[in-house]
């Protein structure tokens, strides 16, 4: 059971494979991890940057990080970024008065410059000018991803390869290979839940992996719960693929067809698109057979890729 959870457990079934899962409050909060380096070049120029010491001259003395026009300097010469001057009333270096003083000759040496995106690192190979540059990186697809995990307060980011390692080793994910699945969701007292979610289980299919999330949440006065399908890569990836999702019994039975989100897209962000099969609890109770007073609810799914 994660940490802060409750007593729900979700007993699945993959290839034979059976696992407890428990419940833990939402993430909502992200930092880097290091990720390895892949290599692909896209948009942009490939080559080197402008020379590296041009590049010094425009890291700002407080953040050091680029500093992108307007460029503000000290009666002194000395210059800092617009975020920075924000913050701060004298100059870092000679702490004279800052006053507002812009750098123009600064900010057109910036302005002629190209750049390597800061992802450069991690495989982009890319050169931009100083405003493009900008605008690559906000949608760069060498940008590290978030953890999909949904059942505690997780920073971590990387690369996929990385993220799958974390969810192994950090989070206890179970992981399973396959691209159909049977998993069973069992609570004792499901009037006790709300806005809980369950821990997430990977599977490995067609070489990429797959994050199946189920959940309890109000939604408005009505209690529900949602089964989804998140896909660790970028969007574009993400259509290449199709899944489908199943609940019955007793003669009735709901089914969910749909395209994986991306991990790009928070998991707060999917569940409220409602982008995924909803069950009423009274519904599900009435699959879960019995008195309707525990939840034994067994999800069936498939993943397939499209046709190109």
């Amino acid at each position: 059971m994660a940490p802060g959870g409750s007593n729900y457990q979700d007993i699945g079934d993959s290839r034979s494979a059976y696992a407890d899962y428990g419940i833990a409050p939402e993430s909502a909060e992200f930092k880097n991890s290091p990720f390895r380096k892949t290599a692909a070049v896209i948009g942009g120029k490939n080559g080197a940057g402008s020379n590296s010491a041009v590049h010094e001259l425009l890291e700002c003395p407080v953040c050091m990080n680029p500093m992108y026009p307007p460029i503000h300097q000290c009666p002194n010469g000395h210059t800092l970024c617009v975020k920075c001057k924000s913050k701060v009333h004298v100059c870092p270096i000679c702490r004279h008065e800052l006053g507002n003083i812009r750098c123009l000759a600064l900010e057109k040496i910036a302005e002629s410059l190209e750049l390597p995106c800061r992802y450069q690192i991690y495989g982009c190979q890319d050169i931009f000018t100083y405003h493009t540059r900008l605008r690559h990186e906000q949608n760069c697809r060498f940008r590290p991803y978030n953890c999909p995990y949904a059942g505690s307060e997780c920073a971590v980011t990387g690369d996929i390869q990385y993220l799958v390692a974390h969810l192994k080793d950090d989070h206890k994910v179970d992981m399973h290979d396959g691209c159909t699945f049977n998993h069973r969701y069992v609570k004792s007292n499901p009037q006790e839940v709300e806005n809980a979610t369950w821990m997430l289980t990977v599977f490995n299919c067609f070489g990429h992996q797959f994050c199946l999330h189920f959940e309890a949440f109000n939604l408005g006065l009505a209690p529900v719960y949602m089964a989804f399908l998140r896909f660790m890569g970028d969007d574009d990836d993400a259509k290449r693929f199709s899944y489908s999702l199943e609940v019955g019994g007793f003669g009735r039975k709901l089914t969910w067809q749909g395209v994986p989100r991306s991990i790009r897209d928070s998991h707060k962000t999917v569940r409220d698109s409602l982008d995924g099969l909803i069950i009423q609890r009274s519904m599900a109770l009435f699959f879960s057979g019995g008195d309707r007073k525990e939840l034994k609810l067994k999800v069936a799914g498939r993943i397939w890729r499209e046709p190109l």
